[in-house]
């Protein structure tokens, strides 16, 4: 049957084949984790990570994308994103995550030539195409290899494959840059990453899985999955999260009732906005 998994699955080591040898852009999530392996295991030592290094993205998943490099054995280079200091970004526009991907795979593709491999690969599955992600045109600009959505997976058929070949990361919770918690037109600065970063840690620490801590000025919007809105709000880690929030610098702490849903900043965009990139 075409839309069977394993087909699927077949087709994505079918197309890293004719790659020949590859640059992945490992961040360290579900995705880019089972795409790096799968092309791993396909092109053998023909493969290499590349992963960003940035105030977008938090040291925790810096140290868990160089883990599963070593572990792995696979050869793993560290590149620096600079995001801050492109032009507009920090203006925080609807189209930031275009100006931050073309810069950064710009980087990558020249990193990935110098390094002999052919081509370089990013993560996005097929559920990628349906939110508003600016992000995706960049990537198509540079002719960076989409090697998921070509084969037609999924993030849940991604995760059923990763269990099955026993990658730690087949239930990570999703991820996405620091910069996607900020609402459109409000900067960014790397203090304000830095207080998003140690919130979301402390929801981390407290148990919680998926979740955002999304910023407004300096109110703190939480999202976590509906499941868990109740342990939010019992008494003990609500003060918890409260102080902790206020020492990094927020000044109110609010619980969004309709709970974890990705791209929640993109919700205020017009479909026109949304089609032209902002």
């Amino acid at each position: 049957m075409e839309n069977n998994v394993y087909d699927k699955f077949e087709r994505l080591k079918a197309y890293l084949k004719d790659l020949g040898s590859v640059a992945v852009a490992f961040s360290g999530g579900a995705d880019s984790a089972f795409l790096l392996k799968t092309a791993q295991e396909v092109l053998k030592d023909q493969v290499i990570a590349l992963t960003a290094k940035s105030a977008s993205f938090p040291e925790r998943e810096l140290l868990d994308a160089e883990e599963f490099c070593k572990k792995a054995g696979i050869r793993q280079l560290i590149c620096e994103s600079k995001e801050l200091e492109l032009e507009g970004f920090c203006r925080n526009p609807k189209n930031r995550c275009y100006i931050c991907k073309k810069a950064l795979f710009e980087k990558l593709k020249e990193t990935a030539r110098l390094n002999g491999m052919a081509y370089v690969a990013e993560g996005s599955n097929l559920d990628d195409t349906g939110d508003y992600r600016p992000g995706l045109l960049a990537i198509a600009e540079l002719d960076i290899k989409s090697p998921l959505r070509e084969a037609g997976l999924t993030k849940r058929e991604i995760r059923q494959l990763s269990k099955e070949m026993g990658l730690p990361t087949w239930n990570k919770p999703s991820y996405a840059c620091l910069a996607s918690r900020f609402v459109y037109g409000e900067t960014i600065t790397k203090e304000k990453l830095a207080m998003v970063e140690k919130a979301e840690q402390k929801l981390l620490d407290l148990g919680f899985g998926q979740m955002r801590v999304r910023i407004h000025g300096t109110m703190a919007r939480i999202e976590v999955l509906p499941e868990e809105l109740e342990r939010l709000v019992c008494r003990e880690i609500r003060e918890d999260i409260v102080k902790s929030f206020c020492l990094y610098g927020f000044s109110y702490v609010t619980m969004d009732l309709m709970g974890y849903r990705t791209g929640s900043m993109n919700e205020t965009l017009s479909e026109e906005e949304k089609h032209y990139g902002g």
